[in-house]
C-alpha cells in the first residue's frame, strides 16, 4: 500500500492524456516512473507489443474515454466487472486497469533483471476483453473519505494498544520514507483530478503506512500469538477500506465525467 500501484499511474496519467491535460510523452514518462520500460501486448490491430504512447493513442481510437483502477484481493474483486478469465489475471497481479468506453482491460506482468542494486524493471500490460458492467464495490469519494477517517482512528488505536506504532527499525524506516516522499512534493494524482480525490488518496496512503508498519514489523510489541492474531484481524478490514479508497480516488475523474 505504500507504493503507488502501477495501475494507478497508468489510469491517472492516461486519464489526464485522454482529457487533454498532458502531452503523450509526459503521460508515458509519468506512467513508466522508475521502471525501465512499459509495453502493451494484445491490442487489436497490433501483432506485437507496442510502447505506451502508441498504445494510449490506439485505445483512444478504439473508443476508450477513461481508465479505471481495480485492486482486487482474494474474496474481494474490487473494481472488477468480469469475465472470470480477466478477473483471474487481475487477481494474480493484484491490480488492473479497466477501460471505459470500450470493453478492454489491462493487466501488468512485471519482469525484473540485473544484480542487486541495479535491477531493471520491465512491464508488459496484457490487453484483454472485459465485461461492460459497473465495477465491483467501488465507493464514492465522499463514502471513501468517511470510511477512511474511521479506519485511521481504528488502526491508530490498535497499533497504540499493541505498542507497535513507534517500535522497531522497520517502523522507523517506513515512516521516514513516507515523510521523505511527502517533502519532495510529489504529485499525488495527475492534472485534472478534483482536490477531494487528492485528499482521499493521501489519506489512503497514510492508512496504508500504518498497515505496513503493523504487518512488516511482525513482532512489534505483541508478546503473544493471540495478540498478533488480534492485530491482523483488526487491520484486515482497515486494509480493505484503504484499497477501496485508492480505487475511488483514481476512478473519480471518470465518475465525474459520467455524471455530467
Amino acid at each position: 500500500m505504500l507504493s503507488e500501484p502501477r495501475s494507478g499511474r497508468l489510469a491517472a496519467w492516461g486519464n489526464a492524456l485522454l482529457a487533454g491535460f498532458v502531452s503523450p510523452d509526459d503521460s508515458a514518462s509519468a506512467i513508466v516512473g522508475e521502471d525501465a520500460v512499459h509495453r502493451v501486448e494484445g491490442l487489436p490491430g497490433e501483432p506485437a507489443p507496442v510502447g505506451l504512447t502508441l498504445a494510449l493513442g490506439r485505445l483512444r481510437t478504439l473508443g476508450v474515454t477513461g481508465l479505471r483502477v481495480a485492486l482486487p484481493a482474494p474474496g474481494h474483486p474490487l473494481g472488477l466487472s468480469g469475465p472470470p478469465e480477466f478477473n483471474a489475471r487481475a487477481l494474480e497481479a493484484e491490480e488492473a486497469v479497466v477501460c471505459h468506453g470500450a470493453a478492454f482491460g489491462l493487466v501488468p506482468e512485471v519482469h525484473e533483471a540485473g544484480p542487486d542494486g541495479d535491477v531493471h524493471v520491465e512491464v508488459v500490460w496484457h490487453c484483454l476483453p472485459v465485461r461492460e458492467a459497473p465495477p465491483a464495490d467501488v465507493p464514492s469519494l465522499g463514502e471513501a473519505e468517511r470510511e477512511l477517517a474511521e479506519a485511521l482512528r481504528e488502526a491508530t488505536e490498535v497499533l497504540s494498544r499493541l505498542d507497535v506504532a513507534g517500535s522497531g527499525p522497520v517502523a522507523e524506516a517506513a515512516i521516514d520514507a513516507y515523510r521523505a516522499r511527502a517533502e519532495r512534493g510529489r504529485e499525488v494524482l495527475a492534472p485534472g483530478y478534483p482536490p477531494r480525490a487528492v485528499r482521499v488518496l493521501e489519506l489512503a496512503q497514510r492508512v496504508g503506512l500504518l498497515i505496513s508498519v503493523a504487518s512488516e514489523n511482525a513482532h512489534g510489541g505483541a508478546v503473544s500469538a493471540s495478540e498478533m492474531a488480534a492485530r491482523a484481524q483488526t487491520l484486515r478490514p482497515v486494509e480493505r477500506t484503504a484499497r477501496r479508497a485508492q480505487v475511488a480516488a483514481y476512478n473519480s475523474i471518470v465518475e465525474q465525467r459520467e455524471m455530467r
